[in-house]
């Protein structure tokens, strides 16, 4: 499939529009606001193809990351199109955000990892519920909206649109006046809601504003996809208790039957956010996943992990997410099956440019036949045509023979190593007492370091 990705154009709107009104995951990641509002903090670029969008950004680690298919193509589908085009392109692929029932639905078909993102959960909540605030669970809520409008009797709340939308932006900018603008957080929160503000009509949000006296004192701003109403904005001054309670159940209340729940997004992992958005009682939770969609190579790769080593399902998938490279691992094929393996890692060492060799396994049905050391004399011809300064490996704790078989191959001592990755990967033995490295010098006569230092090399 031919997908051709570029930035966002005003024309973009209504198809984007289009394409994600029939998603029944009633997540705001799929929606008009939560994918133009943040396509610059994302690097969001997006494709249509099949009648289907395609949404290509950024992993925080910078890595090319997608969203979830959406469109005329079911999920499975959709992924299995953007695994193509990634391998096309020597990408894993990589997806953010996923809905938990898509996540589940791709993983049953698709060999993939999957990871729930903590603290980008969605809240949603039953309209109606929000706008009358009933029951014992919901009184504070509601007892703050009734003293707020006995305090303030004067007060209005009209729908966000046209002539009001430069009273809104002005408000916001009062507010603004009292925030650190040294906070980045809060300055692109700024440039965010004047966008909002100023592509209302261009994005086709809805919203509302509260007033006081005629003076604006919270505004809102959202998206309607399907039956779902998504807050995105929601902001009020502190100086009239209970504007924020009001304005949440005015615009609830705003909207008829065709809107069943409402969404208020996530709460980032912060415990406050977290814990205001659970004293609203919500309906349901809508999870995210990132999921790893695996080559048949790195399937192997782990099948042959699993059985070699003692290690976690997830320290395995760990490596293979971050540090996996087809080009980087040796293997030795029986069968149709892969029978041994290991792994060239690139570092930097006080002893210069340096390999690692990494995880060494032979499949125990294919013990006996010399497939490690057939791997280790292609090792070492790559690391000898590579012109490396150095290669090391750390023997498995308590196989002592270890010591002997590759000190067949120039691999000498028992060197304390210190390893350092972008993300803080162990690469050692798990127990830093026993991360001995035996080392392989260029030059034979050159002394051993009294310690390697082993920097990841990308």
């Amino acid at each position: 499939m031919q997908l051709d990705f570029r930035k966002y154009t005003p024309a973009d709107a209504p198809v984007i529009r289009r394409l994600v009104s029939g998603q029944p995951y009633r997540s705001c990641d799929f929606t008009v606001g939560g994918l133009l509002l943040w396509a610059d903090y994302y690097g969001y670029e997006f494709a249509v193809a099949d009648d289907t969008l395609f949404v290509r950004g950024r992993a925080e680690d910078g890595r090319p990351a997608y969203l979830l298919p959406v469109g005329a193509l079911p999920p499975v589908q959709g992924v299995a199109a953007l695994c193509g085009y990634c391998r096309a392109r020597g990408e894993k692929p990589l997806l953010s955000f996923v809905p938990q029932e898509a996540a589940e639905a791709v993983a049953a078909r698709i060999p993939c990892r999957l990871e729930q993102q903590a603290g980008w959960s969605d809240y949603l909540y039953l309209r109606q519920r929000l706008a009358e605030l009933p029951g014992n669970a919901l009184h504070r809520k509601r007892n703050r909206v009734n003293k707020f409008k006995r305090d303030f009797p004067d007060h209005g709340f009209e729908r966000l649109g046209g002539a009001n939308l430069d009273e809104a932006a002005a408000f916001f900018e009062s507010l603004r006046a009292a925030e650190d603008r040294s906070d980045a957080r809060l300055t692109y929160e700024a440039g965010l809601i004047a966008a909002a503000l100023g592509r209302f009509s261009e994005f086709g949000f809805v919203g509302g504003l509260l007033r006081v006296g005629g003076r604006p004192v919270a505004l809102t701003v959202g998206d309607v996809v399907g039956d779902t109403l998504y807050v995105h904005i929601e902001k009020a001054s502190r100086a009239f208790e209970g504007a924020y309670e009001a304005i949440n159940a005015l615009f609830a209340a705003s909207f008829g039957d065709e809107v069943v729940y409402v969404n208020r997004e996530e709460d980032l992992g912060l415990e406050g956010l977290r814990q205001a958005k659970l004293s609203y009682h919500p309906a349901f939770l809508q999870h995210k996943f990132t999921a790893i969609c695996l080559h048949p190579d790195e399937l192997a790769c782990k099948d042959l992990w699993m059985k070699s080593f003692g290690d976690e399902e997830q320290f395995a998938d760990s490596f293979i997410m971050r540090y996996y490279s087809r080009e980087r691992m040796l293997t030795a094929e029986i069968e149709g099956r892969t029978a041994a393996m290991l792994h060239l890692v690139p570092f930097d060492t006080e002893l210069g440019r340096t390999t690692y060799i990494y995880a060494v396994a032979t499949d125990p049905a294919f013990r006996g036949r010399g497939l490690a050391s057939q791997l280790m004399r292609e090792a070492m011809q790559a690391v000898a045509e590579r012109g490396d300064d150095a290669a090391f490996l750390i023997p498995t704790p308590g196989q002592e023979w270890l010591h002997g078989f590759y000190g067949r191959f120039g691999f000498d001592g028992a060197v304390p190593t210190e390893f350092v990755t972008p993300d803080g990967f162990d690469f050692g033995t798990g127990d830093t007492a026993t991360d001995l490295a035996m080392v392989w010098r260029r030059d034979p006569s050159a002394p051993l370091p009294g310690k390697l230092t082993a920097t990841y090399r990308k």
